[in-house]
Order: structure tokens, then sequence, then C-alpha cells
């Protein structure tokens, strides 16, 4: 190999990704560590790039992309109401392809040729990293070393790390594991591993969570929210207007602090695996439940349905890593356009993990109550449903005649 070969390295300066920069400087690369800003907890971010450095990256540096990660990736497929197998958010899923595309774009300023990542070989990460990286650069090289036997059999655990680490100077924590791993940004945090792969372990029990309160511990008094959309869009909340980021980082703190959020589920991974996980996204889930009552005043019947026929695909997508190929393109343009009366204002009533809603309401509203009333009179003519049924039984009526049923 050419020891001069060029690689881009997913750093977060965790012990996993500061073994795999100095592992690959020994293989003979040139690194250059990026740190990808999602909205994880850091300490000192500074800190992590005199890290990287002292350790011998050629370059470091840090992507603050938290507001292209809300807009961008969250918000569309929030507009989907895209979620995989009933009620994850796909909240670290819609990060990856983004830390991918950033990773990229270094590596095409600095003339790498190569991308590492730490994701093992068992997740799902190392196909959304992989699967985004090559749709980008068809000829960029993929370097994953959990996927390496040369790179197992020199750390096959946690204490021939940290042996790594102090031989080569890189200071990390080494504190006792904990029962479980973690994965943050700014749309939420994933908990799994260690204790949680045992079924008869209460999940909300184990986890000590960073993003808001148990619903038993939430306040007793509820709390009221508004928010507003565009199009799809969130813009406001409590009738101020906001960025992307601080809509998200708003009712994560709204939200949090009111128990909202929590899941604990057994899902199917893409490599084929069944995994255990618990999720909290406070402010995502308020998020969804807004838009879905601003769909259901504007949106269109039939157009409805066909968008959430297609939501489970989407969802599948997301989670698998295929954010760019031409179906996921084509999918995003047809919901913009499904989205553009889905506009208006919804107020919600948070309490103890609940969320329900206050009043709502659309300058494109498709209700109307004198067509829905039940009281007599109004402009809807109870006469032209017996022809309209008529027309809709015809079928049935033939099948009973040709194919009766018994009963």
């Amino acid at each position: 190999m050419n020891k001069k070969t060029s690689c881009v390295v997913a750093y977060s300066g965790g012990l996993d990704t500061s073994v795999i920069l100095g592992w690959l400087m020994d293989q003979g690369y040139e690194c250059h560590a990026v740190y990808v800003d999602l909205g994880q907890p850091c300490e000192d971010r500074e800190e992590i790039l005199k890290k990287a450095e002292d350790a011998g990256a050629k370059t470091a540096r840090i992507v603050d992309v938290r507001e292209e990660l809300c807009r961008d990736f969250a918000f569309p497929v929030l507009a989907w109401q895209a979620k995989y197998e009933g009620p994850y958010l796909l909240g670290t899923s819609i990060a990856r392809p983004l830390i991918s595309k950033v990773c990229l774009q270094v590596a095409r300023e600095v003339g790498a040729t190569a991308y590492a990542h730490g994701a093992t070989g068992k997740g799902n990460d190392q196909c959304r990293f992989q699967l985004a990286a090559e749709a980008l650069d068809s000829n960029i090289e993929v370097i994953a070393p959990w996927r390496m036997k040369n790179f197992r059999d020199q750390f096959p655990g946690r204490t021939e790390l940290i042996a790594y680490c102090a031989e080569k100077n890189i200071p990390v924590k080494a504190s006792t594991a904990k029962p479980y791993s973690s994965d943050e940004n700014c749309l939420h945090i994933s908990y799994e591993a260690g204790k949680l792969e045992e079924l008869d372990v209460n999940g909300v029990e184990t986890v000590d969570f960073g993003m808001g309160v148990s619903p038993l511990e939430a306040p007793d008094e509820k709390e009221t929210v508004s928010i507003d959309f565009e199009s799809g869009v969130p813009v406001a909340v409590n009738g101020k207007k906001l960025s992307a980021l601080e809509i998200v980082e708003t009712l994560n703190e709204i939200g949090g602090r009111n128990g909202i959020g929590r899941i604990d589920m057994v899902e199917n991974r893409f490599v084929g695996m069944k995994s255990r996980g618990v999720y909290e996204s406070p402010g995502m889930t308020v998020l969804y439940d807004a838009h879905r009552y601003i769909e259901q005043l504007t949106m269109d019947r039939d157009l409805m349905h066909l968008r959430d026929r297609l939501s489970p695909e989407v969802a599948e997508m997301v989670y698998y890593g295929f954010w760019y190929c031409p179906k996921f393109d084509s999918l995003l343009a047809f919901n913009k356009e499904a989205q553009k009366s889905v506009t208006g204002s919804v107020t919600l009533d948070l309490y103890k993990g609940n969320i329900s809603v206050a009043k709502r309401s659309s300058p494109n509203s498709l209700y109307d109550d004198q067509i829905a009333t039940m009281e007599g009179g109004g402009s809807y003519n109870q006469d032209d449903a017996e022809g309209f049924l008529r027309i809709q039984g015809l079928p049935g009526r033939v099948q009973a005649r040709i194919l009766p049923r018994e009963y």
C-alpha cells in the first residue's frame, strides 16, 4: 500500500475512533479527522481537535451540521410521518448519511481517497455510512476496521483498546463501561446493548435518560404548546419564528420536562438480526403529533392514504441507509408537492408523557362544519347517499347472487 494514501476519519474522540485513528496511521495512512457536530454531548470540542492533532492527524476539524440535520434531513422525514416498524422516529438513521456527506466533502477538499468509520460489522450504521458514501463517490475506499480480522485480532476487547491508547499517549477516559451503549444527537438519544440485550430487564427503568424526566416525575399540571407549519415544515413555536434547530431544541426542552417521547422496542436490523433499543425523542415526538393534526385538516383523503401507504417504505429506506438514490429522491419530491397545503397552527396539551390536541386551524382547512354537522339542514343532501351506495354496492350484489356466502 502507498504509505501516502490519504484517509478521512469520522472521528468522535471516544475510545474506538481514537484507536482507529492511530491504527490507520500505523498502517501508513495520512489521516484527516472530522468531528461532525450533530448536537452530541461533548465537554470540550476544541480538546477533541487537539487530541486528534496530538495523535498525529494531518488535519482535524469540527463541522457543525445541526441546522442542516434538522432542516434537510429530519423535517423531510417528519413530513412523511415516517416511523420504522411502528414507533421508531429514525433519529440515528437520519444522521448517518449526513456524516458521510460531510466526510466526503472534506475528502474532496484534501484529496483523500479513503473514508474510515468506527461502526461494527453487526449493526446498521456500517450500511448507512457505506451506502451513502459510495452513492456520492463511487471511487471512495470505505475502511471499516471492525470488519477487518487483523484489527479485531489486535483489539479483541476494551482492555486492549485502552492499553493501545496508553502506549500511544492518547488521552482517554478509562471509565468502567456503562451497562448499555448510547448514541446522541439533537434529535434523540438511543440506548442499546449490554443489560438491554436481556428482555426481562425493564429498559426505561435501566436507562439514565438524558433528554427529559420520567412521565411519573413530570409536573402534575399540563403544559400547552402551539406549533405553526408552512407547507408541512415547522416554522414557529408558541408564536415565535425559529430556525429548524431552534424548534427542535425548544421542543426537546418542553417535551422532555413533560416525559414525552420514550419507547422500548425490538426491531429488525438491516443485517438480519433482531435487536432491542430504547429511544427518547421528546421534540420530534411532539412534532410528529402536531404535523399529523394539521394534515388531518388540510390533506386530500386519497392523497393522505397514498402517502400513508408509502410512509413505511420511506422509513425502511432511511433505516437501511438508502438516502442518496433515485427512488428516495422521487419520494421526497412527491411529498414536497403533497405537503403544499399543510399550513396551519396546532395547540397541544402535554401531560405526563401524553399528548392531546387542544385546538387547530388552517387557512387551507378542508373541514366544513356545515357539511359535517349531524344536525338537520346543512349543505349535505343525505338523499345523495342513496345513489352513492347503490353504485358502491353493485359488485357486492353481483357476488352475492353468483357466489352466495354462508351466514
